[in-house]
C-alpha cells in the first residue's frame, strides 16, 4: 500500500502576499472608484473647501448621497472634515493626493517600454 504525503501551504494572513505600497495604490484607488467621488474631489480642489450642502448644488446629486460619499473619501484619508458650528467643513488632503501621485508613477512602465 502507498504512503500519501500531505502538501500543505503555509498560512498566510490576509493582506501579507502583496507589498504595502500595492495595498496603499488599492485603498486610494478604491475610494476614488466612483464618479461621484471624484467629483467631488474636485469640487473641493477646485473650492479649497466645502460644506457638504455646498457640494450637493454643484453637482446632481442627493444630500444623502454626497454624505455617503464624503464618508468613504474621508474614511481613506483623501479629505478631512472639520467640525464648524453645525457643519463640517472638508478639505482634500494634499498629502493624500501626492501618496496616490506617487504610487501610481510607480506603476509606469520605465522609459522606452511599449505604450
Amino acid at each position: 500500500m502507498a504512503t500519501r504525503l500531505a502538501i500543505t501551504t503555509p498560512a498566510r494572513r490576509p493582506g501579507t502576499a502583496f507589498r504595502a505600497a500595492d495595498r496603499e495604490t488599492a485603498r486610494l484607488a478604491k475610494a476614488l472608484a466612483h464618479p461621484a467621488r471624484v467629483a467631488i474631489v474636485r469640487v473641493l480642489l477646485d473650492a479649497g473647501e466645502c460644506i457638504c450642502g455646498t457640494i450637493v448644488d454643484r453637482l446632481p446629486l442627493a444630500q444623502a448621497t454626497v454624505s455617503q460619499h464624503l464618508k468613504i473619501l474621508k474614511h481613506a484619508g483623501v479629505i478631512t472634515g472639520e467640525v464648524d458650528g453645525p457643519r463640517i467643513c472638508y478639505c482634500v488632503d494634499p498629502r493624500a493626493i501626492r501618496k496616490l501621485r506617487e504610487l501610481l508613477g510607480a506603476l509606469d512602465p520605465p522609459s522606452g517600454g511599449t505604450s
